[in-house]
């Protein structure tokens, strides 16, 4: 998965959701769900996502998405493997946009 999002220092909620074709609400849910998740809010209420916060929220959505955890089995991965869950994790991106390059030079070959 690759997020389409602009450089920022903050995000708002429906950018975010945007970017991982969710509904907020889902968004809210997992922040109560996962401690890993804690954006900023506004005096508004309005909650403004930090990119540490948008790598925490691509962590969950491959684990519970795209690899079929439940929330309790991803809480529980999360609670005894986050550093080597997080450094697979950032490999698999970095092979992911690798793979997305050489794709894009091949098919301008």
């Amino acid at each position: 998965m690759h997020l389409e999002l602009p450089e920022k220092r903050y995000y708002s909620i429906g950018e975010v959701a945007r970017a991982f074709d969710v509904n907020t609400s889902l968004l809210r849910f997992w922040e109560k769900e996962f401690e890993l998740i804690q954006p900023k809010k506004n005096a508004k209420g309005n909650r403004k996502f930090t990119q540490e916060d948008i790598r925490n929220l691509e962590l969950i959505y491959h684990l519970v998405k795209e690899r079929g955890f439940t929330l309790e089995g991803a809480k529980t991965h999360l609670r005894e493997n986050t550093k080597k869950t997080l450094s697979n994790f950032e490999i698999i991106r970095k092979l992911e946009s690798v793979k997305a390059e050489l794709l894009k030079i091949k098919d301008q070959l």
